[in-house]
């Protein structure tokens, strides 16, 4: 099918609202400017992987000849600075063409460009570059950095496209690119390990950082990354406040300028929830997408929500009795309350999206909020949560998505009774149909199955649980899977800054950092163990200490 003005305008009207896509990315972060090649491979990415989702888009070549360069300054990676007969954007988009192609030589895309005039009229060429301009192009004009950037989009396009069904010229490469020297032993070393992380965590901290941008007029003379580089130190060391740790940054970091401990929390506190929710989607969506480049990820599975405590509060909450509320086992100590959705299972765990809880939000409002977060990122199967959710307005919700779940229920006089009955039969396990009542005569279907515990110390009817799925009994034993959520919330708060401030955003932010940190870890152990084995085990090779050292490394600390 041809690409219309019609179909092309369709795919950027999706982009543009596409909540969690800032396009173009220079637009979106201090970070990038026109002339950064990071963000024009980002930007690459983008329209790719909305361009074939079109019916009528099934040529890479008119992807090609229709993503937006304009705006992109190629003249700083231009090696002849000055006027010749083909311009920049023209020159690489031909040479994204011969990448897709995987052609060795420039007589092979020569070629090809003369037997398809109409190609070369919407490449704007005019007349047909010969061998020779092509290669002085390539290997003279070209600086080696736009070079690796025509390579990346070629690659990109290629795994957007096959993903979508679409045909390709050539299988593309979808572990990460060779960017050092690795281990070729099938049981890699301590030194491989850190070597191949140092490696990873590089690419990945170039890729995720710019999602996070402070709101600070022009010419500040502290770089943002100080200040990322800084939120990292904390992490580094348990119950590391701002004020102490800005000290210590000073003499750590390589930077002649590093934030104070006070700018640091008010360049924070000037940031909305709403704003640090979409900028840590941001960073995990570039996150997924270095992911999928391996086949050992895929952006699918299972959820698991929950939410955590911080630390009791002991000040004085005067004021902030919405956001200082009680705890989940209902003592007299009041916590801020933060809930998540992560990824468990066999996927690589990592934090999809994270939220603060208010008073007088109720449970189903989260779930939604977070599934529809999870699903902009993932296709969800199944949702694993406590049995503080086991509301059936929470439950009718996940099915009316379409999605199966597993959750305890809390035992009422019903259940109980079931589980004496069972016990006096000595019976290990039952299910039995369930209609929960919604109002107005509507009701939702579920299952209910009895398991006994092994080993329980109990001789009544709390030898058994009772867990709810409205897809029977057959996904039980994926609950198991929820315990992960739990060992990441450990790693998580080991990670957080320590505060006594009760800005709200300020403690939100710290949390959302530290899952950002606990996610990268996750992210750079899979691509390390991809990288040196060529297989993916959930057991993490690299150490959560070896990624938040080399992130600070790459953030301007030491």
């Amino acid at each position: 099918m041809v690409a219309t003005r019609e179909s092309r305008c369709s795919v950027f009207r999706r982009i543009a609202h596409h909540q969690h896509v800032e396009w173009p990315t220079y637009d979106s972060t201090p970070l990038y400017d026109r002339t950064s090649l990071a963000g024009l491979e980002s930007d690459v990415r983008v329209v790719s992987s909305a361009w074939f989702t079109h019916p009528d888009h099934d040529s890479l070549e008119q992807l090609v000849c229709s993503i937006p360069l304009a705006y992109f300054r190629f003249e700083a990676h231009d090696c002849y600075g000055s006027s010749t007969r083909y311009e920049m954007d023209t020159l690489f988009r031909v040479f994204v063409l011969k990448e897709l192609h995987g052609w060795q030589h420039e007589t092979s895309l020569v070629e090809y460009l003369d037997s398809h005039p109409g190609l070369c009229g919407r490449l704007e060429l005019g007349m047909v570059p010969n061998q020779s301009t092509l290669w002085r192009t390539w290997n003279e004009r070209f600086t080696r950095d736009l070079r690796e950037t025509v390579q990346e989009a070629a690659r990109l396009i290629l795994i957007k496209a096959q993903n979508a069904s679409v045909a390709v010229p050539r299988e593309p490469e979808r572990n990460l690119p060779d960017r050092g020297d690795a281990a070729t032993e099938s049981d890699p070393d301590d030194q491989a390990i850190l070597d191949e992380a140092g490696t990873v965590t590089k690419h990945v901290s170039r890729v995720v950082f710019p999602a996070f941008s402070l709101n600070r007029g022009e010419g500040c003379e502290i770089p943002e990354n100080a200040y990322w580089g800084l939120q990292t130190y904390l992490g580094l060391r348990e119950n590391l406040a701002a004020n102490e740790g800005a000290r210590s940054f000073i003499h750590e970091s390589t930077r002649d300028r590093t934030p104070l401990g006070h700018g640091h929390r008010d360049q924070i506190r000037d940031l909305s929830i709403e704003r640090i929710r979409e900028m840590y989607r941001q960073a995990v969506q570039q996150l997924i997408n270095e992911l999928a480049r391996t086949e050992e990820f895929f952006r699918a599975g299972i959820v698991a929500i929950d939410i955590t405590e911080d630390d009791p509060f002991t000040g004085d909450r005067t004021g902030h009795e919405d956001e200082i509320i009680g705890t989940k086992e209902k003592t007299d100590e009041y916590a801020y309350q933060w809930a998540t959705i992560q990824l468990v299972g066999n996927a690589v765990p990592l934090v999809l999206d994270a939220r603060p809880v208010r008073k007088g939000e109720s449970r189903k409002e989260i779930v939604g909020d977070l599934l529809n977060s999870a699903e902009e990122l993932v296709h969800v199967d199944n949702v694993l949560m406590d049995r503080e959710f086991d509301s059936q307005h929470v439950l009718e919700m996940i099915s009316q998505r379409g999605l199966s779940y597993v959750v305890p229920k809390r035992m009422q006089t019903s259940e109980k009774a079931q589980a004496k009955r069972l016990l006096q039969r000595n019976q290990d396990r039952y299910e039995t149909d369930r209609k929960l009542h919604l109002g107005k005569n509507e009701w939702h279907e579920t299952t209910l199955i009895y398991r006994r515990k092994e080993n329980s110390e109990h001789d009544d009817h709390r030898q058994y649980s009772v867990f709810m799925s409205n897809r029977g009994g057959g996904f039980l034993s994926e609950y198991g899977y929820r315990w992960e959520i739990e060992s990441g919330y450990r790693s998580i708060k080991r990670f957080m800054a320590a505060t006594t401030s009760t800005d709200f955003g300020l403690r939100f932010f710290y949390f959302a950092f530290a899952c950002l940190l606990y996610s990268i870890w996750r992210a750079v152990d899979l691509l390390v163990q991809v990288k040196l084995t060529g297989e993916y085990e959930r057991s993490p090779m690299v150490t959560a200490d070896n990624t938040l050292t080399l992130l600070k490394k790459e953030t301007g600390i030491g």
